[in-house]
């Protein structure tokens, strides 16, 4: 039964019931109320792949209950974060200086599930390896669930988590490091830890900044002002400063753990200015933060000098960074999975000209380009936390970052004016999914790691790991493996040739660089997933994604522009529709 008022408008006689029909809200459940694990075949194909028949048995229940809890209480208690979002405290009423964040009742509720249920947990990590099920590829899955409702919560609960811990368990006073066992008792997914690095003058040019840290005893006093800091209501944060006499550039750069609390038990000098008006993410409390004599202590070899330790505490803490940016990347992924599935559902029950969205031809080109581009995705993301690379996380991020926002920006296409509408909800992804190409670098930031990489040689094992994609291919002489192969070849070309430009136009030449290295990479993995499942379940649903993917990004489409292909994203659109999303609703 319809659960709103039927109104006159309701009963025009125009056309009947069946073109009135059309307007029946129910039609329209969009991806609400499904389980997004049991929902996303191209999902339980991954976990399929990488834990094994065995191990999927037992993480199936588990993915299922996540799958149910995101697109349920957590998608609900986002919604209304997103409408009614964290608020400043600036002083108690006696007119001191506290410094609250508020975060609303909905936040708290979703951060108490969140935490509960988290594949992070200590026990968790020990039934899933106990189990045979690799704790990475479930934390991942997590996440990915998780994004799909609320990219600002899962910043608000894992930023910088394990860079708080490892850095901290590595060079910090003894009592210290209690204090932050008894902060991630629950884990490193637990909202206590923010990342404190931008300034005034960029977040970019770190060697830049301005704060400052001066000795004092075992430990620092920390002076400077923070303009983006993600997740300021936590209670651990590792904070970039220059000490005080330490050399100019990157090596006069620390991190330092800054505590809410002072040893002594009392408040920490650390002063919130003021909350940022956000387009979106409103659930993570980001903030302009000072810091006043701010108890500190060094994370990094001490040197005994006042100096920054080794002078390599910024090189260390960035190698971490690199798991950081591969979190952004699953955000990317998670908007664009969630911008896609909106789009499916809205399609399938929107009529117009006398038949459903999904049987326009115009409308399954843009659905079929949806469903290849974000399981290309997929494909980069999970490797990227199999395969640590050292080119992947900058060309993972690249990719999966930005499809987040033109994904997001198609499903508003799809839904015409509706979806420009704030009460729909493919509004508030665009927003959410538009920090994600700023949040731990830019392209430009992530270009520059491709040039530092390829400088140093570090791009021969991401050649290894293309050519060992490759040979995985669906058996046969599969078109698509040879252009891949061939794709490889002009890329090795296309780097030596970089390799001796001169340097002006060489860094203006690293984003179609790393462009085809991101296309080349995501091909190569995609002819791979083809292969495993030729072998294991004996179709060919990837190797109709493999091949409309290399046909887009790699191969010549000739002087009619590809007008004469083979219009398979229309002939087999069922194929990859029915792989994409399955109606699993209670």
């Amino acid at each position: 039964m319809a659960s709103y008022l039927i109104e006159p408008v309701d009963r025009l006689p125009f056309g009947g019931p069946d073109k009135a029909r059309r307007y029946a809200t129910g039609r329209y459940p969009g991806a609400a109320g499904l389980n997004w694990y049991g929902s996303d075949p191209t999902l339980r194909f991954l976990m399929r792949r990488h834990l094994g028949a065995d191990a999927l048995e037992w993480a199936e229940p588990h993915l299922r209950r996540a799958g149910a809890l995101m697109s349920g209480p957590i998608l609900e208690h986002a919604e209304e974060t997103d409408r009614n979002p964290p608020r400043l405290e600036r002083y108690d009423r006696w007119g001191h200086e506290v410094g609250r964040i508020v975060m609303p009742p909905s936040f708290e509720a979703a951060r108490r599930d969140l935490v509960a249920g988290a594949f992070t947990r200590p026990e968790f990590v020990r039934e899933a390896k106990a189990a045979g099920a690799d704790p990475v590829t479930m934390g991942l899955a997590w996440n990915y669930l998780l994004y799909q409702a609320d990219i600002g919560m899962g910043c608000a609960l894992g930023t910088g988590g394990d860079m708080v811990v490892l850095m901290a368990e590595a060079f910090a006073p003894q009592d210290v490091k209690e204090r932050v066992r008894e902060i991630f008792a629950d884990g490193m997914f637990s909202g206590e830890a923010a990342q404190m690095f931008t300034e005034r003058t960029g977040g970019s040019d770190l060697a830049a900044l301005e704060s400052t840290a001066t000795p004092a005893g075992d430990a620092w006093r920390l002076n400077g002002l923070k303009w983006f800091a993600s997740n300021a209501n936590g209670s651990a944060f590792v904070v970039l400063a220059k000490p005080e006499g330490g050399p100019d550039g990157s090596r006069g750069v620390a991190p330092f753990l800054v505590l809410r609390e002072r040893r002594d038990g009392g408040r920490n000098g650390i002063r919130v200015r003021r909350l940022k008006d956000k387009l979106g993410t409103r659930s993570v409390a980001s903030a302009e933060i000072e810091f006043t004599d701010a108890e500190a202590f060094l994370l990094a070899p001490g040197s005994g000098d006042g100096g920054a330790g080794d002078g390599k505490g910024l090189g260390r803490m960035m190698e971490l960074t690199n798991g950081a940016r591969l979190g952004i990347a699953t955000m990317g992924l998670g908007c664009a999975r969630r911008a896609l599935v909106e789009s499916l559902c809205y399609a399938r029950g929107r009529e117009a000209f006398g038949a459903a969205l999904i049987d326009q031809p115009l409308m399954r080109r843009k659905l079929a380009e949806l469903i290849v581009e974000v399981e290309a995705a997929q494909a980069l993301v999970f490797d990227g936390f199999h395969n640590r690379l050292r080119l992947g996380p900058a060309l993972i991020k690249l990719r999966a970052a930005r499809l987040g926002v033109t994904a997001a920006s198609d499903a508003i296409e799809v839904h015409g004016g509706n979806g420009y509408i704030e009460q729909w909800p493919v509004a508030r992804i665009l927003r959410d999914a538009q920090v994600n190409p700023v949040w731990e670098g830019g392209d430009n930031i992530l270009c520059l790691d491709v040039r530092r990489a390829v400088e140093r040689d570090q791009h021969l094992p991401f050649f290894d790991r293309l050519a060992e994609a490759v040979r995985h291919a669906p058996p046969g002489d599969d078109p698509t493996a040879q252009l891949v192969s061939d794709r490889i070849d002009r890329l090795r070309e296309a780097v030596g040739l970089w390799r001796g430009l001169d340097p002006v136009t060489a860094e203006a030449r690293l984003f179609p660089l790393a462009q085809f290295m991101a296309d080349v990479y995501a091909a190569a993995l995609l002819l791979e997933q083809a292969g495993w499942e030729r072998r294991e379940l004996g179709t060919d649903r990837k190797a109709l994604v493999a091949r409309l993917y290399a046909r887009a990004h790699l191969a010549d489409h000739g002087p009619l522009r590809g007008i004469d292909h083979v219009a398979e994203d229309l002939d087999r659109f069922k194929d990859l529709a029915d792989g994409a999303l399955a109606d699993d609703r209670p």
